[in-house]
C-alpha cells in the first residue's frame, strides 16, 4: 500500500558541512531543492556546544525524496551500513552520477556488469555517504531513491529478522521480496542476498553482508518517524526501542542497532517559525526531554 506523504525521513549526521553537502547533492540529482535551513540558537549552548548562528539542519530533496542533514560535530562517522540505492533510467545518467559521486570519494564496488545487473556500482562520496547505482531494466515499480541496510558484524544474518520486525512495527507495510543465499555461495545458506520492503508506503532495501567486515549501524544515519499525535509518538518510542535503548531528544536505537528519531509532525512547523523566541523555547524544551511530549512542546511554543 502506497502512502502519498513521506512519513520517514533519513537524517544524515555531518560534522559541520551539511549545507555544503546538500548543495552538492541538489546540484547533481534532478527534481532537487533545498527546502529549509535552521541555525543553532544562543540558548542551549551548554548542551549542543555549537556556535550560535551556525547551520544546524538542512532539509532538502533529491529526486523528490526528502532528506535532512544535521550538523552535530565530529561524533559519528558515516559508513556503508546504510547507503542509498539509486535506480538510473539510462547508462548516461548512471555514469554521470557515478562520476560526480566518485570525485574525491572512493569505489566500494566498481561500476560494471554483474550477475544481478548489467550495470551496477557502489561508491562512497567525499562526505562519507554511500550510494549504490543500478541501471533500471524494465522494473518501473522501484522508486528512484531508497535507503538500504547492510547487516554486518554481530548483526550479520539478522537482516530477515529486522525486516519482519519493522513490518510488524509499521502497520502500513509490505515485504516485496527476499532473495537468499544458497548452499555453497559466499555467505551462509539462508542469509539475505537482497530484500525489498515498504514501511508506511516507502521502499527500503536490506541485505546481509556476503563477507563479514567492520561496518556497524550508528547515529550517523538515522530515520525520523513523523507522528500525528502523542499516541503515535508513544507507540513508536516503545516498540522501536524494545531490546534497544532510549536516548535524549526523541532518539531511540532498536535491537539491531539502527537509530530512529520519533518526532511529532507539529515539530516541523514549530522550528520553521521565524519568531526566534518561539523556536528558542521549543529547542530548550526538546533538550530536556527523552521521549518528546507534544503538549509540553505546544506550551513552550506558545510561551
Amino acid at each position: 500500500m502506497k502512502s502519498s506523504a513521506q512519513h520517514i525521513t533519513p537524517c544524515i549526521w555531518f560534522d559541520s558541512d551539511a549545507e555544503e553537502a546538500a548543495r552538492f547533492y541538489t546540484s547533481i540529482f534532478k527534481h532537487s531543492r533545498i527546502e529549509h535551513i535552521t541555525k543553532y540558537p544562543k540558548v542551549g549552548q551548554d548542551i549542543h556546544r555549537q556556535e550560535a548562528g551556525k547551520v544546524m539542519t538542512v532539509e532538502f530533496y533529491i529526486e523528490n525524496y526528502k532528506l535532512l542533514g544535521l550538523n552535530g560535530g565530529p561524533v559519528f562517522k558515516k559508513n556503508p551500513s546504510v547507503s542509498f540505492f539509486v535506480m538510473c533510467d539510462t547508462e548516461a545518467e548512471e555514469e554521470q552520477l557515478w562520476n560526480h559521486l566518485l570525485k574525491d570519494g572512493q569505489i566500494l564496488m566498481p561500476l560494471d556488469c554483474y550477475d544481478w545487473s548489467s550495470k551496477y556500482g557502489w561508491v562512497q562520496d567525499k562526505f562519507g555517504l554511500s550510494w549504490q547505482l543500478m541501471l533500471r531494466e524494465g522494473d518501473e515499480s522501484t522508486p528512484k531513491i531508497s535507503p538500504s541496510f547492510l547487516f554486518m558484524g554481530p548483526q550479520r544474518g539478522h537482516a530477515e529478522d529486522a525486516i519482519r520486525f519493522y513490518a510488524e512495527v509499521f502497520k502500513i507495510s509490505h515485504i516485496e521480496g527476499i532473495a537468499k543465499y544458497s548452499k555453497g555461495e559466499v555467505a551462509p545458506e539462508g542469509y539475505v542476498k537482497h530484500a525489498q520492503f515498504q514501511l508506511l508506503g516507502q521502499t527500503f532495501m536490506a541485505m546481509d553482508a556476503g563477507m563479514d567486515g567492520e561496518f556497524r549501524f550508528n547515529e550517523a544515519l538515522s530515520f525520523m518517524v513523523f507522528c500525528k499525535d502523542q499516541e503515535e509518538v508513544d507507540y513508536y518510542w516503545e516498540t522501536l526501542s524494545k531490546n534497544g535503548s532510549q536516548q535524549p531528544c526523541g532518539w531511540v536505537k532498536d535491537q539491531f542497532g539502527v537509530s530512529w528519531q520519533i518526532i511529532p509532525s507539529i515539530w516541523e512547523q514549530m522550528i520553521k517559525d521565524p519568531d526566534e523566541e518561539k523556536t528558542d523555547r521549543v529547542f530548550n524544551a526538546i533538550w530536556t526531554m527523552k521521549k518528546l511530549d507534544i503538549e509540553k512542546l505546544k506550551h513552550a511554543y506558545k510561551g
